[in-house]
């Protein structure tokens, strides 16, 4: 039977509302952990009610999901439009400014909220292959538009096995909007259009003072600095620590199941047990770990001498480098939305003194000259969202070996998008 006009007038207003109360709910609780009767009850449903527009959370997941890239999909489309070819600058400013825009709108309640995407390797199939080729789509379009930006119209993109480079831009540039979603409401949505210039300035011009150098890559017998900071003997839980890392990184907490954990490592689940009382003690000790590391090279390089933008190559380039060693990874640190209660907000609260001395250290850079004037708040946050990106860079990234995410991530983002096109990057000699 064919619906009546007004009839389907309601069921999408109706439908639009379950997705907004859906998306809030999600991003408080985690795919996992929220249900289909916490989003009904949130709009003024009743579950049953509920499924008759969405039968299974995964429908209702999934169709998140999809609402959030058609978002992306337009930011795009608008910033396509905005700038011309060959202009890598106004093109940046477009997407920036259209994202933030876009986040502004949510925040003032003029537009349904939107799901994050932490969680999203979490669902399950059928509904996971819709979702990823959608996703990936989305990539591929924004990568299309960056190369455009950089090389002037028409240019072809490069072979398969040369995009590592253009992969990484685009992936750091999709990072880092994405990232903002973590940060963005400690500022009134008035002051919106000011942080996403901010966000701008960095993307484009980078950090570092005009005269400063990249360092040389280091030798292949170089160890990877720091060392694992927990002082502990025990090579096991030192291997669940990794293990739990890369799950939660590739699958979300929600998919990093003790099962997989243990199946992953050739272990019982009694053995995970020994050691961990619950998954969420196990999560809670990946994040202390990346906390851990990421606060040693951070202390590690305030002790020693050199200006601010040593300093901060010195705070950032060796998680890096961690990231595709035999100490890493790094855990994904958006993956705080995925925890319960008073666990999400230690974990942020964490993170927030971590980004605080970030922020201090670009301070000092801009007093000794080494770093430009900028907006050190938004430079911490754009650092700590490099960090953040490293968690999927691996998965934008194919090739033969290991990609060097120092080369391809870490000096996009401390010199600039637009470094390669002044060419005023001196690199330090080997």
């Amino acid at each position: 039977m064919t619906l009546e006009p007004r009839a389907t007038l309601r069921f999408a207003e109706k439908r639009e509302l379950i997705l907004d109360g859906a998306a809030r709910q999600f991003n408080r609780r985690g795919i996992k952990a929220g249900t289909l009767a916490e989003v009904a009850a949130s709009v003024g449903l009743a579950t049953n009610s509920l499924t008759y527009y969405y039968r299974k959370k995964e429908d209702l997941v999934a169709a998140c999901l999809m609402r959030s890239i058609e978002a992306l999909d337009s930011v795009i489309d608008d910033a396509a439009k905005a700038a011309a070819p060959g202009d890598l600058a106004g093109c940046i400013a477009a997407l920036v400014h259209g994202f933030v825009g876009l986040m502004a709108s949510i925040a003032e309640r003029q537009r349904p909220a939107l799901i994050f995407f932490g969680d999203m390797r979490a669902l399950p199939q059928p509904q996971a292959a819709p979702v990823f080729t959608a996703y990936v789509a989305m990539f591929r379009r924004l990568r299309g538009l960056l190369h455009q930006a950089r090389e002037g119209a028409g240019a072809p993109l490069p072979q398969r096995a040369e995009r590592r480079p253009l992969n990484a831009r685009c992936h750091l540039l999709l990072s880092q909007l994405l990232w903002s979603r973590a940060w963005l409401s400690r500022y009134e949505s008035t002051d919106f259009p000011r942080v996403a210039q901010a966000m701008v300035d960095v993307l484009l011009e980078g950090l570092a003072a005009p005269g400063q150098v990249w360092p040389a890559a280091p030798a292949a017998a170089e160890p990877v600095r720091p060392v694992p900071p927990l002082g502990q003997a025990d090579e096991l839980r030192e291997a669940y620590l990794r293990t739990a890392t890369r799950l939660v990184n590739d699958h979300g907490v929600g998919g990093a199941s003790v099962e997989r954990i243990a199946a992953t490592l050739e272990l019982t689940k009694g053995s995970f047990y020994h050691h961990h009382d619950t998954k969420h003690g196990l999560i809670d000790d990946c994040f202390e770990r990346s906390f851990a590391l990421i606060r040693g090279a951070q202390l590690a390089a305030l002790a020693q001498p050199g200006n601010g933008w040593q300093r901060l190559l010195a705070a950032t380039v060796p998680l890096v480098r961690l990231q595709t060693s035999p100490q890493g990874p790094l855990l994904r640190l958006t993956a705080w939305t995925e925890l319960p209660g008073e666990l999400r907000w230690q974990k942020l609260n964490t993170m927030n003194r971590l980004g605080a001395r970030y922020a201090a250290m670009i301070v000092d850079g801009m007093i000794d000259g080494s770093l430009r004037l900028l907006d050190p708040a938004v430079a911490a946050q754009m650092v700590s969202g490099l960090l953040n990106g490293l968690a999927e860079a691996e998965h934008w990234l194919p090739g033969d070996g290991p990609p060097a995410l120092d080369e391809l991530l870490a000096r996009p983002m401390l010199l600039g998008l637009g470094a390669d096109l002044r060419q005023d990057a001196a690199v330090e000699p080997g």
